[in-house]
């Protein structure tokens, strides 16, 4: 399912027997992808309802963040990879107008279907493209985007490496990139209870709501194994991102990386 005409990147290969997580489990590497594969695939129809109750509706705040830091601007060319539902998406179509264009890209087919159902009953259709498409080995030329974001997805790829590469491929040069991502409580008390609420309630949340404990109990363990803010800027840099940093926000419950190509 794509609306995009580039030839994919060859696909990043696995090593034979190598482990990588999936939350706290210890997988074969080639299995994780199929594995979060489902845990999407199963909780799609009720995602935007999980994220208001997860977060108490913070996230909407995490985002606008996100959109005032990006800088876009009217006929831009931005990508909103592991973009989901399209929270991001609808923000960015309005603000690039019918001379720019958006990309919603997700490797997850059901939660794509979910964000292009939502836009188009917003009436938002004509400067959003639609692609299915693996993060790790991005299906677009080089040099294309203004602004790539990434909200809550870079934790669920097998090789963050390979996507930061990919990314940085397809910016153009003075292109930026914006990852909203869970990352580290700043403080030792919050941690705690954070831990409690991501371990305790969530996944009460998940089979209530979603009738899917297991789903958000993964999600909680993702976040877990997930890099520190100063590892994933390190990262960044290594991927060729320079004027890297990053924003905590709401105590390191989350943070904003920023990362340049010029």
């Amino acid at each position: 399912m794509s609306d995009n005409n580039a030839t994919s990147e060859t696909q990043p290969a696995s090593v034979a027997g190598s482990k990588t997580h999936f939350g706290f489990t210890q997988v074969d590497t080639e299995q994780k992808e199929s594995l979060v594969a489902d845990v999407f695939h199963s909780v799609a129809a009720k995602y935007d309802i999980m994220n208001d109750v997860m977060s108490m509706g913070i996230h909407r705040i995490w985002k606008r963040y996100t959109i005032d830091c990006s800088g876009a601007r009217k006929g831009q060319q931005i990508l909103d990879l592991a973009g989901g539902t399209g929270d991001l998406t609808a923000k960015f179509s309005r603000i690039v107008g019918p001379t720019g264009s958006v990309t919603l890209s997700d490797i997850n087919p059901s939660m794509l279907e979910v964000g292009k159902d939502k836009l188009r009953d917003m009436g938002l259709v004509d400067n959003i493209k639609y692609v299915e498409a693996n993060a790790e080995a991005l299906p677009f030329p080089d040099n294309h985007f203004d602004i790539v974001t990434m909200a809550f997805g870079l934790r669920n790829v097998t090789h963050k490496e390979n996507a930061l590469a990919s990314i940085y491929r397809v910016l153009k040069p003075g292109g930026r990139l914006l990852v909203l991502e869970f990352s580290k409580p700043t403080s030792s008390a919050l941690e705690k209870i954070y831990d409690t609420y991501s371990f305790h309630l969530l996944p009460k949340m998940g089979k209530l709501i979603a009738d899917d404990e297991d789903s958000y109990r993964y999600l909680a363990e993702s976040i877990r194994m997930h890099p520190d803010q100063d590892t994933l800027e390190q990262m960044m840099q290594t991927a060729g991102f320079e004027g890297t940093s990053y924003t905590n926000l709401t105590g390191g419950i989350v943070a904003l990386h920023r990362g340049f190509k010029y």
